[in-house]
């Protein structure tokens, strides 16, 4: 019965100790999709900058033209 009076006066429904379960879960989860999401922005920056280099983005049609060179000879 002391249960049901510890939840009922909560907004979540959770009791104190199953709120503080839940918020570190819910930190450690953030904290990794964090990490990865930091780790798969700088694989894609060293991939192909946002920013221009000192050509500008010429070199993108450079390699747009050159992969369909290449899928062109697998298909035709």
């Amino acid at each position: 019965m002391s249960d049901r009076d510890e939840r009922s006066g909560t907004f979540s429904g959770l009791t104190e100790s199953e709120a503080r379960e839940f918020h570190s879960i819910f930190v450690s989860s953030f904290v990794i999709f964090t990490l990865v999401a930091i780790a798969a922005h700088v694989l894609v920056w060293m991939w192909r900058p946002w920013l221009p280099g000192i050509h500008g983005y010429a070199e993108i049609d450079t390699g747009i033209k050159t992969a369909q060179l290449l899928v062109s000879q697998y298909i035709g």
